[in-house]
């Protein structure tokens, strides 16, 4: 894991660990590292989850996918991020979801139940993890909402300036990344690719924003 010590101390799960205490922290969660290529899936809908998954390198996306292959994403996470801690955290819960590669993708599994139950260490940081995980679980409960609520404008168009305006107050700036290419905001925001072209190119030619790929300029 010495390679990616950084991201792990930087991370919000690992906030206030050190780097001399890191080796110790991954021993007690058994940290297990695995690599998966790019459109790999790290989990599948209907597996039961038995350990939180961390990003240390790329990206994975979150998705629901119905029998005929359409695929909603729900979420993605990027370096020092988790995924499926919910599930992981909810004894026997099944997935109703699935972890796909974004990129190719270097991740750690963390045995949930050694951090749910006391360290037979009794480690001083294993405390300070739980109320780490607590603080993950709200803040992307928080984004779900933030989701639901770009869901429920009732246009393509309404839905396009609601995401790009949460984007650019998350970022302080008018001009910023997203983390989806077009096929993949489409799926994120449950509208059509076709349509959701549309309605950039007619912000685009009304002055409202300039765009490259996954590069927008707000214009107010």
């Amino acid at each position: 894991m010495k390679d990616f010590l950084s991201v792990i101390c930087s991370s919000q799960l690992f906030s206030g660990v050190t780097e001399t205490e890191l080796t110790a922290v991954l021993a007690c969660l058994d940290a297990k590292k695995t690599s998966f290529p790019k459109e790999a899936y790290l989990m599948h809908t209907g597996d039961t989850a038995e350990a939180i998954g961390f990003v240390l390198s790329g990206n994975v996306l979150t998705v629901q996918e119905d029998i005929w292959g359409n695929r909603h994403i729900l979420s993605n996470a990027g370096p020092g991020q988790t995924f499926a801690a919910a599930f992981a955290c909810a004894p026997g819960a099944v997935l109703n979801v699935s972890v796909v590669a974004q990129t190719p993708v270097t991740v750690m599994f963390l045995n949930v139940r050694r951090i749910l139950s006391v360290c037979t260490s009794a480690c001083s940081h294993h405390s300070r993890i739980i109320r780490n995980l607590l603080g993950e679980l709200a803040d992307k409960n928080l984004m779900l909402s933030e989701k639901v609520s770009h869901m429920g404008q009732r246009t393509t168009r309404a839905k396009v300036m609601s995401y790009l305006s949460a984007q650019a107050q998350k970022s302080g700036a008018y001009e910023f990344d997203i983390p989806f290419s077009r096929q993949q905001l489409a799926d994120y925001l449950a509208v059509e690719r076709s349509g959701l072209s549309v309605e950039l190119c007619k912000m685009r030619d009304e002055g409202l924003l300039e765009f490259h790929k996954s590069h927008f300029v707000l214009k107010v």
